[in-house]
């Protein structure tokens, strides 16, 4: 292997498309890959706590599987070869799935998700179970504390999936986000997250918190890797009764067709005052004249439906959240924690004609939104992902005790995600740029349905010009 190859350190800080060349050019091995991202994960975990399963003879037994197939000429693709993490509400034959409940203490699925099967089909190797919230909407014990700052909230329920990839104990993670929670994480970690549209990639074998919201979804260190992995894990899956009947793709065709001429709005009014402090305003500005700068035509437009998501979109989550949990908060509710039990009651006590009323206003608000892309002509919505950079954890889960009037702490800062949830529109949050005190700030795109390429290739642009996403938090080598 070539000087530099043989340094775990050199290995982890790889992009999946330079592990991919590196393995292909036989300057180092899916086994060489492996062992440096468990030794990453012995490194960093007493203090992240970013999986909740690590199987890791079947790791290192698949890495050897790989190395076999790639020699004998079998290449399953980019993946094949590299490790990645997969958020614990995804079912995984003959690993433990407990989605950080008591309630599902012990468990293990006797078949994969579609994702993960997709994973395996990709001759990519699952290194661990990745830490995340409580049913994707409580707490998480131990907490999963942040790379950037150990005090800082590491984001939401796919809290895991953020923390290793951006600890470099992972190449790639599997989030999902019914609020946010590909989004959130990717830029509080300085990642990039992408929420396909809508039944782009299949939930078959994901334990829910609101089928009509969730979205499986990659998070990754570049805009290309991302559109690696999406690639791999999207297709319509006849087991889903929620896949679109929509063919997978190659997202990174034409990813380096840049920014110019693509017609970019910003709703200065919802998504750049409300709440934005001023160092996320001005970072979201800069990435706004940058593509302006790059050839993107940047349009101020006005949707006042916006207004309309926290609503419409805490209605249908919460009654799902309580439909699907019913029985079993009945059966084994001294299992959940207080706050994740109270959480997914809220939803009770909601009468059947506000959940239908809520359903209408969603369809009112995809037609808005539909409209207004076709009205303007645009390519992708422009925003902040969130409105602040990450908060201090204590104040977040002191927030969530004294939560009163159905509200939770991170209804302020989700408030520019939930649009794309409603809507079920791809959205990709991507690094932006860092605060004064060194916490990583994403800017978020939203798209035309099935038009994930189109983010990418702008993303991708912008990337280009900024080496944010090469930057490593603090606690990586502590």
């Amino acid at each position: 292997m070539p000087a530099g190859m043989t340094d775990s350190r050199s290995l982890i800080n790889l992009s999946i498309l330079e592990a991919a060349t590196a393995l292909r050019r036989g300057e180092t091995t899916a086994v060489a890959l492996t062992e440096a991202i468990l030794m990453r994960v012995k490194e960093t975990e007493p203090m992240l706590q970013a999986y909740a399963t690590l199987p890791v003879d079947k790791a290192l037994a698949a890495a050897q599987q790989a190395d076999r197939e790639l020699a004998a000429g079998r290449d399953r693709g980019p993946l094949h070869g590299i490790p990645i993490g997969v958020k614990d509400n995804c079912y995984t034959m003959g690993i433990l799935t407990e989605v950080g409940s008591k309630v599902l203490k012990g468990f293990v699925p006797d078949f994969d998700a579609t994702v993960v099967h997709k994973l395996y089909e990709a001759g990519a190797i699952l290194i661990g179970k990745t830490r995340c919230h409580e049913w994707s909407c409580g707490g998480s014990d131990p907490p999963t504390r942040s790379p950037w700052d150990l005090e800082r909230f590491p984001g939401g329920s796919s809290i895991g999936s953020g923390v290793a990839l951006a600890a470099r104990s992972a190449f790639a993670a599997i989030g999902t986000d019914t609020g946010g929670s590909i989004r959130i994480p990717a830029s509080i970690n300085n990642l990039v997250g992408m929420k396909a549209t809508y039944g782009r990639v299949s939930a078959y074998g994901v334990l829910p918190l609101a089928w009509s919201l969730d979205h499986v979804g990659p998070l990754t260190r570049t805009v290309r890797d991302n559109a690696l992995m999406l690639g791999a894990i999207a297709g319509h899956d006849p087991n889903d009764a929620n896949s679109a009947r929509v063919n997978g793709a190659d997202f990174t065709a034409g990813i380096d067709g840049g920014a110019r001429g693509m017609r970019i709005g910003i709703d200065r009014a919802y998504f750049l005052y409300p709440g934005v402090v001023d160092s996320v305003r001005a970072i979201t500005e800069a990435v706004i004249n940058e593509l302006a700068r790059l050839g993107a035509d940047i349009i101020v437009v006005r949707l006042p439906e916006l207004e309309l998501t926290r609503e419409t979109q805490m209605t249908i989550r919460m009654v799902e959240s309580a439909s699907y949990h019913r029985h079993q908060i009945r059966e084994k509710g001294h299992l959940y924690s207080p706050g994740t039990r109270a959480t997914l009651r809220m939803g009770e006590p909601i009468l059947a004609t506000q959940y239908v009323a809520a359903l209408r206003a969603r369809e009112l608000f995809r037609s808005a939104m539909k409209e207004l892309f076709r009205r303007e002509n645009l390519d992708a919505l422009i925003s902040p992902t969130i409105p602040v950079p990450a908060p201090l954890r204590e104040d977040v889960w002191q927030a969530r005790a004294d939560m009163e009037n159905g509200e939770t702490p991170t209804d302020g800062f989700v408030r520019h995600v939930y649009p794309a949830n409603l809507s079920g529109q791809p959205a990709i949050s991507a690094p932006g740029g860092f605060t004064p005190e060194g916490l990583p700030v994403g800017y978020q795109l939203m798209g035309k349905p099935f038009d994930e390429a189109t983010l990418y290739r702008i993303a991708f642009a912008y990337e280009a010009t900024r080496d944010w996403h090469r930057r490593q938090p603090p606690q990586v080598y502590a």
